[in-house]
């Protein structure tokens, strides 16, 4: 039980440093879970959901365009740089 505790903790203080990654610490909170819901909902063969994830990519230093082998699995937790 405690295991799982921290694993939770520690992806919600990685998916919180993807928001300060962003630029958005001082940002509405609704604004930031607006976005947030506006991209979940997206399709990954919508050409704006590739925009996004070039953007990311490219916030990251990735210097090779994704693929969707590249996509964490929704257990993993993204890696901050």
């Amino acid at each position: 039980m405690l295991d799982e505790r921290r694993k939770d903790v520690r992806e919600k203080i990685a998916l919180g440093g993807l928001v300060v990654k962003a630029g958005l610490r001082g940002a509405d909170r609704a604004f930031i879970l607006g976005a947030l819901v506006s991209a979940a909902r997206l399709k990954q063969d919508d050409p704006r959901w590739r925009e996004l994830r070039a953007l990311g990519g490219a916030a990251f230093g990735d210097a090779a365009p994704a693929t969707d082998a590249d996509e964490p699995s929704a257990t993993q937790s993204p890696r901050l740089s």
